[in-house]
């Protein structure tokens, strides 16, 4: 079983790596998952810690006195820890979905961002 606690070496790891690593941690401090559906509820309230971190750092809204410790890395850790949390709880193996993911994005987009005007 892999070290659940944080270390050095956690912070460069694959995301194989990862999906162990969120799965003992679940196993030994977690005690479980949560169930697929407050698990996706987690993951929803995290996207919109991180949005309103966005809308207060590169748009027009401004941070409120209780919100100036916000951090974006934090809040982007949290979303991978619920999607790692999702994917190990449903069976899906991150490197290699990615790895599909990407090979479909390159087929279906091999020219067409080149060709989009709008990022000219």
């Amino acid at each position: 079983m892999n070290d659940p606690q944080p270390t050095e070496s956690t912070s460069i790891m694959t995301i194989r790596q990862a999906q162990n690593t969120v799965d003992d941690w679940i196993k030994d401090i977690g005690v479980r998952y949560f169930s697929e559906l407050t698990n996706l509820a987690q993951l929803v309230e995290e996207v919109g810690e991180l949005s309103r971190i966005m809308s207060r750092t590169f748009g027009d809204q401004s941070f409120k006195e209780s919100e100036r410790e916000a951090s974006l890395e934090d809040e982007l850790a949290d979303i991978l820890f619920v999607l790692i949390c999702i994917a190990n709880q449903t069976g899906v193996d991150l490197t290699s979905a990615l790895g599909k993911n990407l090979l479909k994005k390159t087929k279906r987009d091999k020219d067409r961002h080149k060709n989009n005007p709008k990022l000219q």
